[in-house]
């Protein structure tokens, strides 16, 4: 798939070219850039991409070999018409991504996150991007950090193009200048045509002359209007007074300068001037005017303003960042020290600034610190997850630090100091040990031992002297599955959730109570037995959201809310939820199978092998029956396929003609040569002809290209004209002649093609019918009525449909992974009595959508799956299955059960429940009559009809 491209593509490629970086050698700064997004994302490649037209060059990468990539497979295409980040959690799963070869292949991409380099022109030069090789997400910090880092890479490429500018700027000056100091005779040409603003002014200030190459800078065509006008009313602001200041110096026969802002004249644009006023001294060396000097510094200004904003900017980063950043000399002295590290230290950045970092934290060396630091100093880039310092928190507690150091280089490349960032974890450490601690206790414990070794381990891991895990599925009533009591297990019991602290938890509720327990729930007395005081309790949910049971911890002291516990705690609610799910569904599911098996012995069943076994027998070429009709279009087939004759098959729609017309090409000579198929009543009429006989370049309209015929593919072997009748007449005369004579024009040619095929027709239709009407020409008909073969309809076979119905769920089954190994006798019966207008075609159809519908091993069709419309139908097809099992009521005592509860059942019209319901007449509760009925294969539907 093609990468999108930008709507503004041209001005964007533009502003690519015009920053002079692409195909550029590797820059220290970009590649710290790189390095540092590497690091704080925490993935093995981060790169920074510049988009051109064709290709994605990489001017900066971590963890990547090649250089660049074709433009179309780049991730970062896809990012600069983002706007914004880019995140790809998991490529493989991404449509845009899924195929691409940067996933499917080497490097194996998986997850993706790019922020566009934007210009302050609004283009999208390229990102800077950060890759994986597996699926994963970042932070929000991670993503600010990385939104903050690709500025930092724009702010670099907007001053690489800024300082080129000026340089280009400066030698031009430097050019003019020299020029003017060499040829003193072309004064006053250069003076004219010089791009800086030289203006005369008189003493008092007014404008007496003006260069050609100052009024083009400041577009002023016409020079009559502002002449002898005030100089210094040309500025405003602060910039007038700095004027008049610089004219009063003039006077004075010194030399006067300021730099003011001035917009040119026509187009507006914003300039900055450095402006010299010096005095032009008469022969005794009296100020006699003033020659004003105006140099255009808007390049020079921008730049210092961009300078001054990505120092301001970096120091935004440091003094707000999420992580701590430190800034060392080669002697590890402190040269920065941002606030993220005061807070997590305690110290002052005024405490440390200048001094050794060992000497300020003395435990930097035994934690391995200091030789983190060695490494860096040595052009090591080091990184590592997880490092004990201990007593370094302000409060003097142990700190878990993830840090990455690496070299800090100046502009010749040398090492001049070490870049640190550091990551407080140790909350993320402690939960983790929190979470092993409970996950190894419980591991080896499945079934009943899991509820107590949970809360066990969940108590001693959370410090609290009480915890509890209880089922309750109507928010009233609980019943505890295990109980930890400080130093044993307790008995497990039951309780009315009113009045308790669990109450709100188990309508769903997140409850937790710091302290003063006893007096909040004072009718709960079990709380003041045991003395407790705080209460944490979180709902265990089932997969629809459902309150299953809860989790509840409980301390004999105040408990402080933390969110790291809430959190740890939701985990193992989950757990246990799901835990508790699995036993309900093992019970279920033991109870079921038990079930099952009495069903096996009880429930009526076909004889799957005896079925398979006829249907190997009869089975011909996917044609299944064995009744006289069949059989003698059977006969026949056998009889005509050896033959090069023309047959015609006869028959209602659905009966298998293809099927017959591919055993007729299979036992024939040409077996090895294609049967192609055409169905000739779904070709527009205006095509027919170039569907069968094909068509030249340029034959129609349309006609871009030559088209082979199906009469010259069938060449050698058999061509099948499925309704043929609906041929069109002059379609019908051509048809004729390559019946007749073995050759055919294609549609726009003069060559004549000459074809060796077997004709194989079809038809629903009376041929002899449409002759005697019109529409089909009698001598084509006698053409084609060669050998016929009539196929009886499936209504007229009804012995052959349990063989085909047998068929059909066997293939059905294996097609949606089924395990169905039989019908059921009602369901056969119906299929038997039904007329099938849509024939085997029919039965297929219904068939399938039963299999697809259907739950069990044995397949039973509901009255609702034939398309029957009268209810006289339905109770003539359903209602035998109801009398025969009161008939034979006396058979057993289930049968007995169920011919019962079908008859109360119609007298209640389906009503189950209520003052007149069938389980108020039965004297049974509603649900127990339901699952007596679904044991007894019972449906509403059936009992009503």
């Amino acid at each position: 798939m093609k990468a999108p491209v930008p709507a503004n593509e041209q001005e964007r490629v533009g502003a690519l070219r015009a920053s002079g970086i692409v195909d550029t050698a590797p820059e220290r700064s970009y590649d710290q850039l790189a390095e540092l997004a590497a690091s704080i994302c925490g993935t093995p490649i981060a790169i920074v991409s510049l988009i051109d037209s064709d290709r994605q060059w990489f001017k900066s990468k971590v963890g990547l070999a090649v250089t660049e990539t074709s433009r179309d497979i780049a991730f970062c295409a896809h990012a600069i018409v983002h706007g914004d980040l880019l995140v790809v959690p998991d490529a493989a799963t991404d449509q845009r991504f899924a195929d691409n070869p940067l996933v499917t292949s080497d490097p194996h991409i998986r997850f993706y996150a790019g922020a566009p380099l934007v210009t302050p022109e609004g283009h999208a030069l390229g990102t800077l991007c950060v890759l994986d090789h597996v699926p994963r997400q970042l932070s929000e910090q991670q993503l600010e950090a990385l939104r903050v880092l690709s500025s930092q890479a724009v702010a670099q490429i907007e001053l690489r193009k800024t300082k080129a500018e000026l340089r280009m700027a400066e030698t031009s000056t430097d050019s003019v200048m020299e020029a003017l100091r060499a040829s003193e005779e072309f004064k006053g040409r250069l003076l004219a045509c010089s791009r800086d603003c030289i203006k005369v002014l008189d003493l008092d200030g007014r404008l007496v002359y003006m260069n050609e190459g100052g009024m083009q800078s400041l577009e002023i065509c016409d020079l009559a209007p502002v002449l002898n006008s005030p100089w210094i009313d040309f500025w405003g602001g602060e910039d007038r007074e700095a004027a008049r200041a610089a004219v009063e110096t003039a006077r004075r026969g010194e030399i006067g300068r300021f730099t003011g802002y001035f917009e040119t004249r026509i187009n507006r644009q914003p300039r900055w001037w450095d402006v010299v006023v010096s005095p032009i001294r008469d022969s005794a060396g009296k100020p006699e005017r003033i020659l004003a000097l105006s140099r255009d510094v808007t390049a020079q200004k921008l730049s210092e303003t961009a300078l001054r904003d990505a120092i301001e900017f970096n120091k935004a980063i440091i003094q707000d960042a999420g992580e701590g950043i430190v800034v060392y000399d080669r002697e590890f002295r402190y040269k920065v020290f941002n606030p993220y590290m005061e807070r997590l230290t305690g110290k002052r950045a005024e405490e440390v600034l200048g001094k050794v970092a060992v000497e300020v934290f003395p435990r930097l060396r035994t934690s391995g610190i200091e030789a983190l630091l060695q490494r860096a100093v040595s052009g090591e880039v080091v990184k590592i997850s997880d490092v004990l310092v201990p007593k370094h928190s302000a409060q003097g507690q142990d700190v878990w630090e993830s840090c990455t150091v690496a070299p800090q280089y100046e502009a010749n490349g040398n090492i001049i100091g070490v870049i640190g960032l550091v990551f407080d974890v140790t909350d993320r450490h402690l939960t983790e040990e929190t979470f092993r601690a409970i996950v190894v206790g419980t591991a080896s414990s499945t079934g009943t031992d899991f509820f107590p070794s949970l809360v066990k381990h969940m108590a001693a891991a959370l410090r609290v002297r009480y915890a509890f895990i209880t089922s309750c599925d109507d928010a009233k009533h609980a019943k505890a599955l295990a109980f930890w009591k400080g130093d044993c297990f307790g008995e497990t019991f039951e309780f009315d959730v009113e009045g308790t602290p669990c109450q709100k938890v188990v309508q769903g509720e997140i409850c937790h109570y710091r302290d003063e327990l006893t007096q909040l729930f004072p009718l709960d007395i079990p709380l003041a037995e045991l003395g407790c005081r705080s209460y944490l309790g979180v709902p265990m949910l089932d997969q629809s959201g459902r309150v299953i049971g809860h989790i509840a911890i409980i301390d004999d002291k105040p408990m402080e809310r933390d969110e790291r516990a809430i959190d740890l705690v939701k985990i193992f609610a989950a757990r246990a939820a799901a835990e508790l799910k699995r036993q309900r569904a093992e019970t279920e599911l033991h109870a079921a199978l038990q079930q099952v098996q009495e069903l096996q012995k009880k429930l009526e069943a076909e004889n799957v092998y005896l079925q398979e076994e006829i249907r190997k027998e009869h089975n011909f070429e996917e044609i299944v029956g064995n009744t006289k009709g069949l059989l003698d279009v059977l006969r026949k087939v056998e009889t005509v396929a050896p033959t090069d004759s023309t047959v015609l098959i006869l028959g209602e729609t659905g009966c298998g003609k293809e099927l017959i017309a591919r055993a007729i090409h299979n036992r024939s000579k040409r077996k090895h040569r294609p049967l192609v198929k055409v169905n000739c009543g779904a070709i527009p009429t205006g095509l027919v002809e170039s569907e069968l006989f094909g068509h030249m370049k340029g034959a129609f309209t349309g006609a871009l290209e030559r088209r082979t015929g199906r009469f010259e593919l069938a060449d050698g072997g058999s061509l099948f004209l499925d309704e043929v009748s609906e041929l069109p007449l002059d379609t019908q005369v051509k048809l004729l002649r390559v019946l007749q004579e073995h050759e055919f024009e294609p549609l726009g040619s003069s060559r004549t093609i000459e074809v060796n095929v077997r004709i194989i027709a079809a038809s629903n239709r009376d041929l002899e019918k449409a002759v005697q009407e019109g529409r089909f020409r009698a001598d084509l008909f006698y053409r084609v009525n060669v050998l016929p073969v009539t196929l009886p309809p499936l209504r007229e076979r009804s012995a052959d449909i349990p063989l085909l119905a047998s068929f059909f769920v066997e293939r059905f089954s294996r097609q949606f992974g089924k395990q169905i190994t039989g019908m059921s006798q009602d369901t056969m019966d119906a299929l038997s009595r039904y007329s099938w207008p849509g024939n085997i075609r029919e039965l297929q159809n219904v068939i399938e959508r039963a299999v697809v519908l259907c739950s069990g091993s044995i397949l039973r069709l509901g009255n609702d799956l034939l398309p029957i419309t009268s209810e006289a139908s339905v109770e003539h097809i359903f209602g035998e299955s109801t009398s025969l099992a009161a008939e034979n009521s006396s058979s057993s005592l289930e049968n007995v059960e169920r011919s019962h509860i079908l008859q109360v059942l119609q007298e209640t019209r389906g009503v189950i429940e209520g003052p007149r319901g069938a389980a108020r007449i039965l004297n049974l509760h509603p649900n127990t009559l339901r699952s007596r009925m679904k044991k007894l294969g019972i449906e509403r539907s059936s009992a009503t009809a």
